[in-house]
């Protein structure tokens, strides 16, 4: 009787990152409005440190005037970013909330 010889495939697999899909600024955009859609401050400041990750948080960092260490805290999913500190992240990214009645 012939023995069957077996093989095994591995697969590795890579973590799922969002700053991977978000390869323009229409992508960006309809990534935070979706965020923002959830009504979760902690769910929009980690959606906005993805975006600040896939534009490069040195630069953010640098436009913004917010240091590195504390954007990556603030934006983290942990993090409770004062408004301002969102505002500054925002105008770095050139993007800006509006305010549209719901419904």
């Amino acid at each position: 009787m012939a023995r069957e010889e077996r093989t095994e495939h591995t697969m590795e697999l890579k973590e799922y990152d969002a700053v991977d899909f978000l390869d323009s600024d229409e992508a960006l955009v309809e990534y935070l409005n979706a965020a923002l859609a959830e009504k979760d401050p902690k769910y929009f400041a980690k959606a906005l440190g993805n975006v600040a990750r896939a534009k490069g948080m040195t630069s953010v960092s640098d436009v913004s005037g917010l240091g590195g260490q504390s954007l990556y805290r603030a934006l983290s999913e942990d993090g409770n970013p004062r408004i301002d500190t969102l505002f500054r992240v925002l105008d770095a990214l050139n993007v800006r909330l509006a305010i549209a009645e719901d419904g």
